[in-house]
């Protein structure tokens, strides 16, 4: 009985270790990276955080499920982004089904709020420049409706947080359902000086960061998985998806 014991305490050690080294396992960027095609709108509708809506009744739709970095899916957490654009203006709206919130409070929509990204958010990464990658815009949302919109330009370590975008945003939590929103319009304009037209496309990201304690302990989801370790998991620019404006 000794032997088959140490026997089955060993094989529930290697199961264990099995298992923890499945979830630190780092994932792998495929080629092509991940698509999102967003109709155009004739009509510029009012921005609202409600997805059965008539403003969102045409959007197309994108998920984000997978961690950032590890080869983990957080089916709990699938996050779905609708999406579409006008001549004048890019609309997403980001459904996030939550457990627990982790929010700075009181909550202050008047002006940018930094750290936005220590407690949970939403951001979207947007940039029309393929030959310098490292020049895109970045958005954040919380689930109050605090915002924080930056500059990005990785080759000055730059992460302009005065520059302002003039993006509208929502933010929305649903208590009963549990599940918070975050809705906004984007001037294209604020993103590239080059007209928009069906075909266009831009290099992008979108992510959310959910949970309470210390990084360790929080989810970090990328609709395009970056993969990558000992960096910033999200200002990964080789790495990101594409945004296609279709008709």
């Amino acid at each position: 009985m000794k032997y088959q014991a140490g026997m089955y305490l060993s094989a529930l050690l290697l199961c264990g270790a099995a298992r923890a080294y499945a979830a630190d396992a780092v994932c792998e960027v495929s080629t092509p990276t991940a698509s999102f095609s967003v109709p155009h709108v004739s009509q510029t509708p009012e921005l609202n955080t409600d997805p059965h809506s008539a403003t969102w009744a045409r959007a197309a739709s994108a998920w984000i499920t997978k961690d950032c970095t590890h080869k983990i899916d957080y089916p709990k957490l699938k996050t779905e982004v609708k999406g579409f654009w006008t001549d004048s203006d890019l609309y997403l709206l980001f459904i996030c089904p939550y457990t627990e919130l982790n929010l700075w409070l009181p909550a202050d929509n008047s002006k940018d709020r930094l750290k936005l990204w220590d407690r949970d958010v939403v951001e979207f990464f947007l940039g029309d420049d393929w030959t310098n990658i490292k020049r895109y815009r970045e958005f954040e949302i919380a689930p109050t409706g605090d915002w924080v919109d930056l500059a990005i330009d990785l080759s000055k370590e730059s992460y302009d947080a005065k520059w302002d975008s003039g993006y509208q945003k929502l933010g929305r939590i649903d208590e009963k359902s549990h599940v918070w929103y975050a809705a906004t319009r984007v001037p294209l304009k604020s993103v590239s000086e080059q007209k928009v037209q069906p075909g266009t496309k831009w290099r992008a990201n979108l992510y959310r960061i959910d949970g309470l304690g210390e990084d360790p302990q929080r989810h970090f989801l990328c609709w395009q998985p970056t993969c990558v370790v000992n960096r910033d998991p999200n200002h990964v620019p080789e790495h990101f998806g594409t945004l296609v404006f279709t008709k």
